[in-house]
């Protein structure tokens, strides 16, 4: 099983720049995608007709939005297209099209794909909102944790976090100065590894090295200098991400053969 993540920056723009090339070569049996930035309608288009594709759009028109798509043979199961509200108001704008569920029984398998806040340090309303978001993330790994809808779970995407001083080229400079870099954001993935027994299936299979990293400003050379942060993720039950045989970072060749300023993070899982 080869499952793919990435922020596409915008589907429509990755698309004109060659993120189909990159797909028809890749061809992950399960595709999770961030930052669509698309109507909900034009995306299996974009994504192509060799998958099946769901999507969470966003209600800010431009902003945000999730995509899941699995191979064309595979069958979808119950899809679920928020996290659970804390009221009955349902989930603040700012947080729609963060989260989809799908449930692939062929896999055992429920896949999200997830956007998560990207806060500003200086601005406390955008910290309020990314922390809620996050709280509102923990309430619903926690239920995922005790009550699955299937024996294994995999939360992909773009966590906007970086977790160690190995998941950035520039910790010193950034550590508690910057959004992705504060120890309260930290926090909470140490809960979700620490207390909820999730895993991190990056480093698991590569524990000792720093990064490889997944995002780079698209500021100064930071691509050229490999001056990076690892903020993209492959969360997953102990029990799968066990079973990781490897993974990989599809990293362009140079900055002006990028898609988007991600690059995707592939795992292949064995079969139980």
């Amino acid at each position: 099983m080869l499952v793919a993540t990435c922020n596409v920056n915008g589907i429509r723009a990755a698309v004109r720049k060659g993120m189909r090339r990159w797909l028809d070569g890749s061809a992950p049996d399960v595709l999770l995608l961030q930052e669509v930035r698309a109507p909900e309608e034009l995306v299996p288009d974009l994504i192509g007709a060799e998958y099946k594709t769901v999507v969470c759009e966003s209600v800010l028109k431009g902003r945000a939005g999730v995509a899941a798509a699995v191979r064309r043979d595979l069958e979808i199961g119950d899809v679920r297209y928020a996290l659970a509200p804390d009221s009955d108001a349902g989930e603040p704008d700012v947080d729609t099209g963060r989260w989809i569920e799908i449930d692939v029984p062929e896999y055992r398998t429920t896949f999200v794909s997830a956007y998560l806040h990207s806060g500003v340090a200086d601005r406390p309303e955008k910290m309020a909102a990314k922390y809620a978001h996050l709280e509102r993330v923990s309430k619903r790994l926690a239920e995922l944790r005790d009550s699955r809808p299937l024996p294994h779970l995999l939360v992909c995407g773009d966590f906007n976090i970086v977790h160690t001083e190995q998941d950035i080229k520039n910790w010193k400079s950034n550590h508690n100065r910057t959004a992705g870099v504060l120890d309260s954001e930290i926090a909470y993935l140490d809960r979700w590894i620490s207390d909820f027994g999730y895993a991190d299936v990056q480093r698991i299979l590569a524990p000792d090295s720093p990064g490889p990293y997944t995002w780079w400003s698209n500021r100064g050379q930071a691509f050229d200098r490999d001056t990076g942060w690892r903020i993209d993720y492959h969360l997953a039950d102990m029990q799968l991400a066990l079973r990781a045989a490897d993974f990989r970072i599809d990293r362009a060749q140079s900055y002006g053969q990028r898609w988007s300023d991600h690059a995707p993070l592939l795992v292949t899982y064995r079969e139980e």
